[in-house]
């Protein structure tokens, strides 16, 4: 008995289980589906419209990519074509620059209160005419006898000098600054005599003869203002010139942007105090005995107008040594520039440019090595003058 009623209460617990089982499924059935709704269709399918963003955003970026690639193309294409045009877009530049340095140039002079001669207005940047050297002779308030001996024989006068500038486009001028003081009597001699030859470029510059390095360096930057020429050209006063022989040599140069033309040396520096030429700055050049670097004597020599532009424009901060071929040679060291050593330059006096004449070899510049110019040229240029000279039809009928 006893066990049939244990059995009949462990039969009812087992009912209830089951019961409570099936109730407790179904109820979490129940509150699932309340609690849990399903996502919308349209939020399932956004991760799919992100993908096709992306796809189209990169499709995008590589149609992009190759448009740039080909305006990357067509911009080494066009590169291509300005490089063939370098030579001409430098002249332009170099153009501009020469108008700056003129403007500028010819402001100062207004600035200063300094006079512009007529000449010099007529030269200004617009519509100037195209010529094939100046050549600005280097002299000094006390040559009168040198600049006189000069136009008795070398150099053309009156009518024959401007048919010069005219026909073969060469410019032939005095270069001198003024005194300290002035408007003093030096000052009145040289426009006396400017007035009578009109052979004189007058420059903003103080004379002296320690000052020669500060004069070159005025008178390219004026020269370039005044005059568009493919040359500048300095020489000394108590040297003999042949125009055409020396138009002949540099013409062969005129298509090279950048030469420098002369007879090239490399003398030492010279340390001692008592010596002519000494070098207050020896120091700057290594020990003692060593050599200046290469530069053209400075009796003669010439720049092609891209230097004298730059010598214009940089003329503030070029440094001045005390020899003015050494300077000149300072300030186109570092450049890009041909040096081209022409011994034609350089010949001595007769017999030596005689001999040279006779063999058809014409020397363009001659003087005496020990005087650094011809030795008492106001007495001797004339013979060199009749020995040497290459003769008057020689520049009539030269073609440059």
């Amino acid at each position: 008995m006893s066990w049939r009623r244990g059995g009949g209460a462990d039969g009812v617990a087992r009912r209830w289980v089951l019961l409570l089982c099936v109730g407790s499924f179904c109820l979490g059935l129940l509150f699932t589906n309340r609690m849990w709704t399903l996502p919308e269709a349209s939020e399932v399918a956004i991760p799919n419209e992100r993908r096709g963003k992306e796809s189209e955003l990169m499709a995008g970026d590589c149609s992009i990519r190759k448009v740039q690639g080909k305006h990357d193309y067509s911009d080494m294409l066009h590169i291509s074509d300005t490089h063939r045009d370098s030579q001409t877009l430098d002249k332009t530049i170099a153009n501009l620059e020469t108008e700056l340095s003129a403007a500028r140039t010819l402001q100062d002079s207004f600035l200063n209160g300094s006079p512009v001669q007529e000449e010099y207005k007529a030269a200004e940047p617009t519509g100037r005419r195209k010529y094939l050297m100046v050549i600005g002779i280097n002299t000094a308030f006390s040559s009168r006898k040198r600049r006189d001996s000069i136009r008795n024989t070398w150099m053309p006068q009156g009518e024959m000098r401007k048919k010069l500038e005219e026909e073969k486009g060469i410019i032939i001028r005095f270069v001198i600054g003024h005194s300290a003081i002035s408007g003093g009597i030096v000052d009145r001699a040289i426009q006396a005599e400017d007035k009578k030859h009109g052979d004189f470029m007058r420059l903003e510059h103080v004379e002296g003869y320690l000052e020669l390095s500060g004069k070159t360096r005025a008178y390219f930057a004026t020269a370039v203002a005044l005059w568009d020429a493919n040359f500048y050209v300095k020489v000394d006063d108590d040297v003999h010139v042949n125009i055409a022989t020396l138009g002949n040599i540099l013409s062969k140069h005129i298509l090279k942007p950048r030469v420098y033309i002369g007879c090239m040396k490399s003398g030492p520096v010279l340390s001692d105090k008592d010596v002519r030429y000494y070098e207050p700055e020896h120091w700057k050049f290594g020990e003692v005995g060593n050599k200046y670097f290469r530069h053209a004597t400075g009796q003669l020599y010439a720049i092609s107008k891209d230097l004298a532009t730059y010598i214009s424009i940089n003329k503030h901060v070029l440094h001045k040594y005390i020899n003015e071929d050494v300077s000149l040679g300072a300030w186109l060291i570092g450049l890009d520039v041909e040096h081209i050593d022409d011994r034609r330059l350089c010949c001595g006096t007769p017999p030596d440019c005689e001999w040279k004449a006779q063999a058809g070899n014409t020397c363009a510049a001659s003087f005496d090595w020990k005087c650094s110019g011809i030795c008492n040229s106001v007495q001797n240029i004339w013979g060199v003058h009749k020995k040497c000279s290459e003769g008057e039809k020689a520049l009539l009928t030269a073609s440059f």
